[in-house]
């Protein structure tokens, strides 16, 4: 009979198994999509290269400097689009595996904020793919001198557009940070109000950082940023913690 001090850590194990089998299910969800959409990897590229050809003067093109470049780079974009599709799926993968340990108030507060920021995430792509790419390469293009012929590189621009979709996609997200913050008790709605001085002054400081050296695209992430910081803080009075009310003569 072992002792309990020899004995084997059960509830370890346990996780681990459970972690395993939830990574296994994240990974398979995630290889049938990119597989599903391997066929169409052309076609994905093409649509997702459409706002730069759309502002490409007559007889631009885009091409391909490495050598299997028009190859892999579709197959990098079919990825990323199953990346993109499954992500609600490999959250839930996430939160299922979290789920079991955490408290009826953290999980009735994480179920919303999980939805908000799958929604705010896709929001700031779509964002991104149908105002402020556009609105980019226009800038772009018209301030190209007459004698220099736009080629960009298909794998470079690549690169380009999923770079803007995570800093939009991760922008969106300022609503759900601010929330978490006041439900931890680290900030009050009241703090974040005082504070929109210093939050203006920063997000147009992120803005320029994380965009293109155009001002287009900086003022195109700067004035949703701060819409949805003021959504921040309205939305974080709904799970600000109350107050205990003290009794009379304390």
């Amino acid at each position: 009979m072992q002792d309990a001090e020899t004995a084997p850590p059960t509830r370890l194990v346990d996780h681990l198994i459970e972690l395993r089998s939830r990574l296994l299910r994240a990974v398979a969800g995630l290889l049938v999509v990119f597989l599903a959409l391997m066929p169409f990897a052309t076609d994905l590229y093409n649509q997702l290269a459409l706002p730069l050809i759309s502002e490409l003067p007559e007889g631009g093109k885009i091409v391909a400097i490495e050598v299997a470049g028009g190859f892999f780079v579709p197959v990098k974009v079919a990825f990323f689009a199953a990346l993109f599709l499954t992500a609600p799926w490999l959250l839930y993968q996430a939160w299922a595996f979290v789920a079991p340990g955490l408290y009826r108030r953290e999980k009735r507060l994480a179920t919303p904020l999980l939805f908000s920021a799958v929604a705010l995430f896709y929001a700031g792509c779509a964002f991104a793919y149908f105002l402020v790419l556009p609105a980019v390469f226009g800038f772009l293009t018209n301030f190209t001198p007459e004698f220099v012929q736009m080629t960009p590189d298909l794998g470079k621009y690549v690169d380009f557009v999923l770079i803007i979709f995570l800093a939009f996609g991760a922008s969106f997200e300022l609503p759900v940070a601010l929330v978490i913050l006041v439900a931890l008790g680290w900030v009050t709605p009241k703090q974040l109000r005082e504070w929109r001085g210093y939050a203006i002054v920063g997000i147009f400081v992120i803005a320029a950082i994380i965009t293109p050296p155009d001002v287009v695209s900086q003022l195109m992430l700067a004035i949703p940023m701060m819409i949805l910081y003021e959504a921040g803080i309205l939305a974080s009075r709904f799970v600000s913690p109350k107050k205990p009310e003290l009794a009379p003569g304390e």
